[in-house]
């Protein structure tokens, strides 16, 4: 595990916010479920688009785990709204962390001061709401979503 991020093991921080529907995401009413926190840096951006999508690909195998995603970004409502329609993603939530900007990616002490964006990350939380897995990906390179699988599975005891 890298130095970012929260720890393995301790309650995952509570959030609110919007999504690319127009619907608010409250991470503490997703209790019972595996939430895996997609992070990314930036909509409309190659790698981006190809992790978002990858959510969207792998919706149905989530569901089977009794799992969800979401992917997180600064951008805004609008913007993740037009980019979920031009990418085709239907099923999953896409979060705006736009305002105050980075606040929940800083909380979650991923927040690349520098760039004004977030690292390449994903997170899970486990149904009872603590960290299970933090992984920082170099920011020019795609997540895995068989690893997160495999980790969902290694957290049910599969």
């Amino acid at each position: 595990m890298t130095s970012k991020g929260p720890v393995e093991g301790e309650l995952a921080k509570d959030f609110v916010l919007e999504s690319n529907s127009g619907e608010e995401f409250k991470l503490s009413e997703h209790r019972g479920k595996t939430v895996l926190l997609s992070f990314h840096p930036l909509a409309w951006t190659k790698i981006c688009a190809e992790q978002m999508k990858s959510l969207e690909e792998y919706k149905e195998k989530l569901d089977e785990l009794d799992a969800e995603a979401v992917g997180i970004s600064v951008d805004t409502v609008p913007s993740k709204k037009a980019w979920a329609e031009e990418l085709g993603i239907d099923n999953t939530l896409l979060l705006c962390d736009f305002w105050p900007h980075g606040k929940m990616i800083k909380e979650y002490g991923i927040f690349r001061e520098e760039d004004g964006f977030s690292e390449r990350a994903n997170i899970l939380v486990s149904p009872d709401g603590k960290v299970s897995f933090v992984k920082i990906y170099p920011i020019r390179e795609l997540p895995d979503m068989e690893e997160i699988i495999k980790e969902i599975k290694k957290l049910r005891g599969e």
